[in-house]
């Protein structure tokens, strides 16, 4: 059985595992894309903030802990929503359950839109970034990140186990569905070119003002054997963009 979108986060084993994963202080999302969406994001005090594919959105409670003005989670899985919804409980912001394909994107609405590793699931990534550039207002920020694309055009070093210490690239250009092996399930994840995301971005009105792969940084790691064992391989690509005023 594979799994689309966020299907997967609603399988019980699966989401226990992922997190297990996700909250280990030497995972990607803690020691190598975090920062970087942090510092790519800037100044939030006071911002209005829409985040897609929020998953629990432990992101949206630091943001508004941290002086953000309103946070807005979108997020397809249903176990993920409901784990928002609590985070959000007396806390200035609101969860959305639906995916971010579906969401009505209110006009010049937000300060900043946000994604963190989830817009590799969506199939039309033109129509996604055109919706980002109607919902913000004039100079408004978009900041997401995604798998590197070096590591989604091919599946196949997989095979072997997750803890990689090189990758096999092939396929690269043949953008399109990819079907990776994760946490013993199937899920359906899209490749694009780098040069894919940067064309797409600028064809819906942004202008490209950061670019990141993750470059890992020491003192974001507890354990040495983890920090060099990442700086083989690239498995983060973030984007910080401006909406050119209409």
């Amino acid at each position: 059985m594979e799994f689309r979108g966020a299907s997967v986060y609603d399988e019980h084993d699966f989401l226990s595992n992922y997190m297990k994963r996700r909250d280990r202080k030497d995972s990607p999302n803690n020691a190598i894309e975090g920062p970087i969406i942090f510092e790519l994001l800037g100044d939030f005090q006071n911002k209005r903030v829409l985040d897609l594919g929020c998953g629990d959105a432990a992101f949206g409670k630091e943001l508004l802990d941290q002086g953000a003005a309103f946070y807005t989670g979108v997020e397809g899985s249903m176990q993920m929503a409901a784990s928002a919804t609590l985070k959000m409980s007396n806390k200035n912001g609101t969860i959305h359950h639906e995916a971010m394909e579906s969401y009505h994107f209110p006009t010049r609405e937000f300060d900043i839109v946000t994604s963190r590793f989830a817009i590799h699931y969506v199939r039309d990534v033109h129509l996604l970034f055109r919706n980002v550039h109607k919902t913000l207002k004039d100079q408004g920020s978009f900041v997401f990140s995604v798998q590197h694309p070096l590591t989604t055009s091919s599946f196949a070093s997989k095979k072997t186990g997750d803890r990689r210490g090189n990758w096999l690239v092939d396929d690269y250009f043949i953008e399109g569905e990819r079907k990776e092996p994760w946490i013993e399930q199937l899920v359906v994840k899209y490749h694009r070119t780098t040069e894919h995301y940067f064309k797409a971005l600028t064809k819906a009105g942004f202008s490209v003002v950061d670019l990141r792969e993750g470059t890992p940084k020491r003192e974001h790691f507890t354990n040495e054997e983890e920090y060099e064992r990442r700086l083989r391989i690239p498995i983060v690509l973030a984007f910080s963009c401006t909406k050119q005023q209409d």
